[in-house]
């Protein structure tokens, strides 16, 4: 995939010469060797944090793969929370995640259109608490904007200290 674009939403964005190599996988190995870009990030996929049985079934049932095909377009967008987000309990945390900001509920009617997947890197010591990636059909660019612009109006988001958005695009695989 080819970057297209990279802009800071919140705090430092990646500076003028960031590139992207994108490595999926459900867990790393450490040490990780140093990356020949100026910018490296690693995540790894945990269980669902905040997600009660109910809601974990209702998003199993919509759940879209990462990789498919028709999916051309994705977005990485790294994000890091606040210390005050981090002092909350768990507890605090979910009822600002789900019961008042509707993460989950509000993200739903966005499935299986937009495909996700969430990467922790806070207890890796990384510059971002989560990578956040996401695959879509170019019809449903306008979609994944809808739902991008619904989560960063929520209270959650009033946590978020430093947010950048990258955008790419890549070639069709039966292109050609």
């Amino acid at each position: 995939m080819a970057g297209d674009a990279v802009r800071a939403c919140e705090g430092r964005g990646a500076g003028a010469d960031a590139s992207l190599s994108v490595v999926h996988s459900l867990s790393i190995t450490l040490p990780i060797l140093p990356s020949p870009t100026s910018w490296r990030l690693a995540g790894v996929a945990s269980h669902l944090r905040y997600t009660e049985r109910d809601e974990k079934k209702r998003l199993d049932a919509v759940r879209a793969e990462i990789g498919r095909p028709e999916a051309t377009y994705a977005a990485l967008i790294p994000i890091k929370k606040s210390a005050t987000w981090w002092e909350l309990t768990q507890e605090e945390r979910r009822q600002i995640f789900e019961d008042r900001s509707h993460h989950i509920a509000a993200s739903l009617k966005y499935l299986p259109a937009i495909a996700r997947q969430l990467y922790h890197s806070r207890d890796l010591g990384e510059p971002f608490d989560f990578l956040t990636w996401f695959e879509y059909a170019p019809a449903d660019a306008d979609t994944f904007e809808e739902l991008v612009r619904t989560l960063r109006a929520t209270e959650e988001w009033r946590y978020v200290e430093r947010e950048v958005d990258i955008r790419m695009e890549r070639e069709r695989l039966d292109a050609g």
